[in-house]
């Protein structure tokens, strides 16, 4: 079985693969300061309750953008499952070109959601990717990674909104019933809502008139669901998209990994 591990800015998600078959996955908080064995035994818990065993595991893929942590997930790998990990960055085998310049600051988690999009959807594609930053991903018809777009995440807005405006209440996230808000919570989830879908849409517009081909437009991560239904380019959403590219890179690079 492969554990796939994506650890990002807010969390990390964790996974484990019977072939292709998704067979558990959960969603940690990233703390850069926890030790390995805190992690360690976190996943032993889990996989307990998942009847999951441990020794079943007999590869592990990650794909990180919290570089404090790659140490402290490599010894979780070293540690609890007699295991070296394969660390996906720009160099490793993808068969995804990448046209960024320079190649080594596109992000793992960029790589592995443009690598599943275009074995999934096809190419041209964009995915969108509703992290702790918001990406916007394109890959041309030849299926080279262009590059994108880095927003602030809905969350960081929100937040930002949250500390700065002191008369203004902490609200939840969610569509409001109309845009005209009648009351200060309403008027503040409808700016939040729609004003952050104008902004994704307004940014996929001129990434699609840019990319000239009509791309497919792939929403992941935590909110993309929520901003999807607001937005006229978004036509799939796919929450299990960065830990399924993971699991296809690391199939991708099977062989060569077992020969080490």
């Amino acid at each position: 079985m492969l554990l796939a591990i994506d650890a990002g800015n807010t969390n990390v998600t964790v996974a484990v693969f019977r072939e292709m078959d998704l067979i558990a996955q959960w969603r940690l908080i990233t703390e850069a300061t926890r030790t390995s064995d805190e992690y360690g035994v976190q996943l032993r818990n889990l996989f307990e309750l998942a009847g999951i065993d441990f020794k079943n595991i007999d590869a592990i893929v990650i794909a990180s953008v919290v570089p404090s942590l790659n140490q402290t997930l490599r010894r979780v790998a070293e540690l609890y499952f007699n295991l070296q990990p394969f660390l996906v960055d720009d160099t490793s085998d993808t068969g995804l070109k990448i046209l960024y310049e320079p190649p080594s600051d596109v992000g793992a988690d960029r790589i592995v959601d443009a690598v599943a999009a275009v074995a999934k959807y096809g190419a041209p594609c964009i995915v969108v990717d509703f992290g702790t930053a918001t990406t916007f991903n394109a890959i041309n018809a030849a299926g080279e990674y262009l590059g994108g777009v880095i927003a602030p995440g809905i969350m960081i807005s929100s937040e930002a909104l949250f500390s700065r405006a002191a008369k203004l209440p902490r609200v939840e996230i969610k569509r409001p019933n109309k845009v005209i808000g009648s009351s200060t919570t309403a008027a503040m989830q409808s700016g939040i809502y729609h004003g952050y879908a104008a902004l994704v849409d307004g940014v996929l517009e001129q990434m699609i008139a840019e990319m000239g081909s009509k791309p497919r437009v792939i929403a992941t991560g935590g909110l993309a669901s929520l901003i999807a239904t607001a937005s006229k380019f978004i036509e799939e959403v796919d929450s299990d998209l960065t830990i399924e590219g993971l699991r296809l890179i690391y199939e991708r690079n099977r062989n060569s990994l077992s020969s080490i």
